[in-house]
């Protein structure tokens, strides 16, 4: 089945089974491989995407649910040479270890700031609840995410 939609920005054609999961499409056929698979089950948050400007967990979302979306994914956010300031409040607060988390929790963020520019740490501590990390403890999250705030002012 022939899937149109925009991915970061861009007009994107797949040609997937309907049923194929986002995340398999985002990382085996076009090769963006930021969204990981922790849990393949809903619960661990770290391939979370936005879709439509909705915050969600691309390994729940068949490909045929995409028709027509607008996709943005961490490769959306910045670049090596243009870091989101999301991305650069991770990278100087330590708020990534392993990385599997990280790009999940990016998005989380990037969503929770859309919404609240000036969030406590109770409500970044909400808008996180989704994502799971094993490494960090979550301290350096949250201080990423309120390093990053200060940019949304």
């Amino acid at each position: 089945m022939k899937i149109n939609f925009k991915l970061n920005e861009k007009n994107i054609s797949v040609d997937a089974p309907p049923m194929k999961r986002l995340l398999d499409v985002l990382r085996e056929d076009l090769g963006l491989t930021g969204s990981k698979e922790g849990c393949g089950e809903g619960e661990c948050g770290a391939c979370s995407i936005m879709l439509d400007k909705q915050l969600v967990n691309s390994c729940l979302v068949p490909i045929a649910q995409c028709e027509g979306a607008s996709i943005l994914t961490i490769e959306g956010l910045g670049t090596e040479e243009n870091l989101h300031p999301i991305q650069q409040a991770f990278l100087e607060c330590g708020g990534a270890q392993c990385g599997i988390c990280t790009p999940g929790m990016v998005m989380a963020s990037f969503d929770l700031l859309k919404k609240n520019s000036n969030p406590t740490v109770s409500q970044i501590q909400t808008g996180l609840a989704g994502n799971l990390c094993r490494c960090t403890g979550y301290v350096k999250i949250i201080d990423s995410v309120t390093k990053a705030a200060e940019t949304f002012k």
